[in-house]
């Protein structure tokens, strides 16, 4: 194997690492930039058809498009279909993702879903496991 082969080995998952957080910042730049250029009515019929307040619509994009990627995953790994529950309940679905856009233990939960491990362990950090619960012991 040359030197070369090992360097691009060792620097390409850097350069991808790099790659893929200015993807993720010009996406949400993007997303602020488009509300942004919306008029306070036009946000507002937003926020009030996607049933948030024009607050929570602003705060949601600041966040980015992938802000709550871990629920639909957190779902599956406690057995529950988020596609069936978003359309069975999508005000529950909403409330569930709200929580999960402001949460601050991110890093937490994507290393319990990696691993395979959050099913046993979102109650100690994930902001939605009383919702959770309840919901799972009301069914």
């Amino acid at each position: 194997m040359s030197n070369h082969t090992q360097e691009h080995r060792t620097v390409a998952p850097i350069l991808d690492a790099i790659a893929n957080w200015v993807k993720k910042y010009r996406q949400a730049v993007g997303l602020r930039g488009e509300l942004a250029n919306c008029g306070a009515e036009e946000v507002a019929l937003i926020a009030r058809d996607i049933g948030v307040s024009p607050e929570e619509l602003r705060f949601a994009a600041s966040k980015g498009p992938h802000a709550a990627d871990e629920l639909p995953k957190l779902l599956r790994a406690l057995g529950v279909d988020p596609q069936k529950l978003a359309s069975d309940d999508p005000a529950i679905m909403r409330s569930l993702e709200r929580i999960c856009i402001s949460c601050g233990h991110k890093n937490q939960c994507q290393h319990d879903l990696a691993a395979g491990t959050a099913a046993s362990h979102y109650r100690d950090y994930c902001p939605n496991a009383m919702s959770l619960d309840e919901l799972f012991h009301s069914k």
